[in-house]
């Protein structure tokens, strides 16, 4: 998995460090839901069924490289 030096600066913040790499890529292999945003970036949400929270994961348009990832507190199906 690729990542941007911004997303590996965030994983140092107490709410980013328990997001797990491997919840990232299920999120990106089986996102739930999935937008381009004007700049090109891919939004993809995903839900981690460990924590019952929804994963908001922001690609590169690339489609590869992870430039951010949150829980998402105002998702919605």
């Amino acid at each position: 998995m690729k990542l941007t030096q911004y997303f590996l600066s965030m994983r140092n913040r107490p709410d980013r460090a328990t997001i797990e790499l491997q919840w990232i890529e299920r999120v990106i292999q089986y996102p739930v839901r999935e937008t381009v945003q004007e700049d090109g970036r891919i939004r993809r949400w995903g839900l981690v069924a460990e924590e019952k929270k929804y994963l908001r994961v922001i690609l590169l348009p690339d489609g590869e490289t992870v430039h951010n990832a949150f829980f998402d507190r105002g998702f919605r199906l």
